[in-house]
């Protein structure tokens, strides 16, 4: 019974170079936690001082932001793939011939998903 959690590009100096790490399956934050104990550096990119998951990083189970689901307690299912996203800086991107701006409170899948949306 185990998760599978994509680490970036830009994280995964923090997470022994590894694009993806396979984990036991439980909520998001034992998710989490186990990746924090074992990738202490790769923690403090995810967790803010006070332990909470800086408003930076976005964590998606499947396609679904756990924002919208029931945050760290999601439970991630056997076989289910888990991904860390950070959120991008602003920047253009170009979807289907379109010019977009990149909102910073997106990370990358989200702000597609809604360019794509909007433009429909």
């Amino acid at each position: 019974m185990a998760v599978t959690v994509t680490i970036p590009t830009a994280l995964r100096q923090y997470a022994g170079g590894h694009a993806s790490i396979t984990l036991p399956a439980g909520s998001v934050g034992q998710i989490l936690a186990t990746l924090r104990e074992q990738y202490p550096q790769l923690g403090k990119q995810l967790y803010n001082d006070q332990g909470a998951l800086r408003s930076f990083v976005n964590v998606y189970v499947g396609d679904e932001d756990i924002r919208h689901l029931q945050g760290v307690e999601t439970h991630v299912a056997d076989g289910e793939t888990v991904s860390i996203i950070p959120a991008i800086a602003g920047g253009v991107m170009v979807l289907h011939g379109e010019r977009c701006t990149v909102n910073v409170r997106y990370g990358w899948k989200e702000c597609c998903y809604a360019a794509s949306h909007a433009l429909q």
